[in-house]
C-alpha cells in the first residue's frame, strides 16, 4: 500500500534540496567528526553520500521491502568503512539519521497538502509508517555493521599488541630473549605461553632468556602460568634462564610452592647473559 510512483517522483526531484537543506542545518559551532570538516573535498563527499542515501531510500516507494533493504547494504557498507564516519561518534551519526527522517516526514506532509483530497488517510499513514520502519532498520543495521567492524579492528589491534608485548628476539644462533614488559593478566599470560613455544620452535632456539624486570605486579594465576611456560619450554628442549624477578614475584612463587629447582636464575639481564 505504501508504493506510489507520484510520491517517488516528488521526492526524487527534492533529493538535491534535501541534501542542501540538511547540510545547512548542521551547526558548525558544535559539529564533530566528519560533519565538522572545512575541507571542500570532505564536504562534497559528505553531500554525495547524503544524496546517495536519498536515491536509495526513495526506492522504498517503488520496490519490495526485501529487495529495498538488500540494496541498502551497499550504501551502509560504504558509510561504515568511510574514514570520516569512523572518526565520528556513533550517537552523532544516528542523530543525523533522525534529522533526515524528520525531513522525510515533513516532505510527505508537503506532498499531502499539494495533493489534498487525492489520497486517503490510510495511504498517508502507510507512507509515514514505511519511512519510520526504513529508518529504524537502516539505523539498527548501521550500528550492527559498525560494531562488527570495530570488533574486527579491535581484535587486530589486540593481536598486534600481543605480538609486540611478547616478542621472542633471536640474539645469535640458537639463543633467544623474551623481555616481558607491563601488566600481565591471565589472557596475556596464556598468549605468552602459546606464542613463546611457537616462536622458539620456529626460530630453532634452544636457550631462552626470560626477563621479568619490566613486570611490576603479578598475581597467583599468572605466576603459575609463567612457571608452566618454563616447564613447557623444558619439554620441547629449550633451556631457560630467568632474570629480573622482583621480590614480590619471588614471594608469590614461594607461597605457591613453585619449584625453582633446575631453573637458572640471575638478578638482572646483564648477569643472565654472562652466565654460561
Amino acid at each position: 500500500m505504501h508504493r506510489n510512483m507520484d510520491l517517488y517522483k516528488y521526492l526524487i526531484t527534492k533529493a538535491e534540496k534535501l541534501t542542501d537543506d540538511w547540510y545547512k542545518s548542521i551547526d558548525q559551532s558544535t559539529a564533530v567528526g566528519v560533519y565538522a570538516s572545512k575541507d571542500a573535498k570532505d564536504i562534497n563527499r559528505l553531500k554525495s553520500q547524503n544524496y546517495s542515501f536519498h536515491e536509495h531510500l526513495i526506492q522504498v516507494f517503488l520496490e519490495d521491502e526485501h529487495e529495498f533493504f538488500k540494496a541498502f547494504e551497499v550504501w551502509l557498507n560504504e558509510i561504515v568503512t568511510d574514514t570520516g564516519h569512523q572518526s565520528t561518534p556513533t550517537h552523532i551519526i544516528l542523530q543525523e539519521f533522525l534529522n533526515v527522517q524528520r525531513q522525510y516526514l515533513s516532505m510527505i506532509e508537503s506532498f499531502e497538502r499539494e495533493n489534498e483530497g487525492t489520497y486517503t488517510k490510510e495511504q498517508i499513514y502507510s507512507w509515514n509508517h514505511i519511512i519510520l520502519k526504513a529508518f529504524s532498520r537502516v539505523m539498527t543495521r548501521f550500528v550492527e555493521v559498525h560494531d562488527q567492524l570495530s570488533l574486527r579492528r579491535l581484535k587486530s589491534q589486540q593481536e598486534l599488541i600481543n605480538d609486540l608485548s611478547a616478542p621472542v628476539i633471536k640474539l645469535h644462533q640458537d639463543v633467544g630473549l623474551l623481555p616481558v614488559v607491563g601488566e600481565i593478566d591471565t589472557q596475556r599470560a596464556k598468549y605468552l605461553l602459546e606464542n613463546t613455544l611457537m616462536e622458539c620452535t620456529k626460530k630453532c632456539i634452544t636457550h631462552l632468556y626470560v626477563d621479568l624486570s619490566g613486570v611490576n605486579v603479578i598475581d597467583t594465576m599468572v605466576a603459575m602460568q609463567i612457571f608452566q611456560l618454563i616447564d613447557a619450554l623444558k619439554i620441547v628442549g629449550v633451556k631457560t634462564t630467568l632474570s629480573g624477578v622482583r621480590p614480590e614475584i619471588a614471594l608469590t612463587a614461594v607461597h605457591l610452592g613453585l619449584n625453582f629447582k633446575d631453573i637458572h636464575i640471575a638478578g638482572n639481564l646483564s648477569q643472565a647473559l654472562q652466565m654460561k
